[in-house]
């Protein structure tokens, strides 16, 4: 019998190691190595055969630039617009897709809703977490209503959804190659093993493996696959972090459990742009996309309120408007809290520092907690002047008129800077029935020194051009 072999891998990076090491030399943490039995046997991995029209067909030669010819690559375009929209346009032929996200907080609802609404395609559904009976349960759940007297039937079209309860990668694999599938959905890569490797399932060395393995096979047969994965307690994917190198999509899965709303958030993108977002709603009757998120995180309100102001963001090529809240109190305790939700509480103690130096508000001894309403998170610099009068009109006690927003980023010497694709900011304002819209004065057609020009005139809406900050006080404050 051959002997056993051992080897060290970090639980952070993946690093490997003959021999156990305080530090990783690789990502520099510590006392993240653990033991590992590798042993690979001679059996191979199936031999995948090749789409006849897939571009991975090519001689293993180097070849200039110019003369590599570039097909446009097909796409899976889903029901789901939302999904479609972070992915970029759809699902590339040969993709692989990991998604992460919390604990319940919707990863297989998502993916066996989208494969439940694909009757085009033969979809396998690989779980390694739940029965085929649970699965069965969710997928009653997730169907369309039928009429009275019918039977719940998930829309199949004759090429339906085809369940497997499997963790071995090779009887996966002996599953495929009898299905012939357009879609593999794996649920959850954390929970599948190799017969390549002697380690329990889950760890770096397996999770690394199956990965591979399910890479090879979907480059090769130009079939997408879809992994899900849990995350660990700092948020993090759990496993290697070359697992989030190997794959061509890394898609965040994100939400309050207090709240109904899900975030679908583009991490990696090979396809398209990673600054995209997808909003869900979550209903008993499963995920519910939602088309104008604008709508949902604005709250429906008449009379005006002292902190509260609407801010005009932008979520990759997508423009919405937030509200955004500040709590302005004497401290009691002398220490003076600044709390944040939602929004850098760097950022926040920067504006409070503008305000005291170019402004003159003494909020050194002061509360300040500020607030994103939705349960979302915003890095857009834009909401920076929503934010700085939402705290002069909760310190001031001054209620800001309800069809007024804001769309600007603050300087520290107090100048209010451009933002990028104002217009799409001003039109969703107009859109949602807004009266008057503060931006600075540079996003002006007159100011650009470029040969991009705004078209201004076409909007209804009372556009407000300011320059500083002092300005825009005075003109809401008086």
């Amino acid at each position: 019998m051959a002997k056993t072999k051992t080897s060290y891998f970090c639980q952070s990076c993946g690093y490997e190691s003959p021999k156990w090491l305080g530090k990783c030399p690789s990502c520099n943490q510590w006392n993240t190595f653990v033991e590992e039995i590798i042993e690979k046997p001679n059996n191979s991995i199936p031999d995948w055969k090749p789409a006849a029209s897939t571009s991975l067909q090519r001689a293993n030669k180097a070849v200039e630039v110019g003369s590599i010819k570039v097909e446009e690559e097909h796409r899976y375009v889903t029901p789901d617009q939302e999904f479609n929209r972070v992915l970029g346009g759809g699902i590339v032929d040969g993709s692989l897709i990991l998604i992460g996200g919390e604990p319940g907080i919707g990863k297989s609802t998502l993916m066996l809703q989208l494969a439940l609404n694909m009757p085009q395609l033969r979809v396998l559904y690989v779980s390694g977490e739940e029965s085929e009976k649970q699965i069965k349960m969710r997928a009653e759940r997730l169907a369309p209503q039928p009429p009275k007297g019918g039977a719940v039937v998930p829309p199949s079209g004759g090429r339906g959804v085809f369940i497997l309860t499997e963790t071995s990668t090779q009887n996966i694999f002996k599953q495929i190659e009898h299905l012939e599938p357009d879609l593999v959905v794996v649920d959850s890569i954390q929970t599948l093993y190799s017969a390549h490797i002697e380690s329990t399932p889950g760890s770096v060395s397996q999770v690394r493996e199956c990965t591979a393995e399910l890479l090879r096979f979907a480059k090769e047969s130009s079939t997408p696959v879809i992994l899900i994965g849990h995350i660990t307690k700092d948020g993090m994917i759990a496993g290697p972090k070359i697992l989030e190198h190997m794959v061509d999509t890394v898609l965040q899965f994100e939400g309050d459990r207090h709240h109904v709303y899900r975030i679908l958030r583009a991490i990696k993108n090979r396809f398209g742009s990673a600054a995209e977002l997808g909003i869900y709603e979550m209903l008993g009757a499963g995920l519910r996309e939602v088309s104008n998120p604008s709508e949902i995180l604005l709250s429906q309100r008449d009379e005006p309120l002292s902190g509260v102001t609407i801010s005009a963001t932008l979520e990759g090529m997508r423009p919405m408007l937030i509200e955004t809240q500040a709590l302005v109190s004497p401290s009691p305790y002398g220490t003076p809290q600044r709390s944040a939700t939602g929004f850098d509480t760097k950022r926040m103690n920067m504006l409070l520092a503008v305000l005291e130096k170019r402004c003159g508000f003494k909020l050194g001894a002061k509360d300040v907690f500020l607030n994103i309403t939705g349960g979302i998170r915003v890095e857009d610099p834009a909401i920076d002047l929503g934010l700085a009068a939402a705290i002069i009109s909760s310190h001031e006690d001054i209620p800001i008129p309800v069809k007024t927003c804001f769309a600007g980023e603050i300087g520290l010497s107090g100048e209010i800077r451009a933002v990028n694709r104002v217009e799409q900011r001003i039109a969703e304002a107009q859109k949602l029935g807004f009266e008057r819209i503060f931006i600075s004065k540079y996003n002006l057609p007159s100011a650009r020194q470029d040969k991009q020009r705004l078209d201004l005139s076409r909007f209804t809406i009372e556009i407000v051009p300011v320059a500083g900050i002092d300005e825009v006080f005075g003109l809401l404050f008086g």
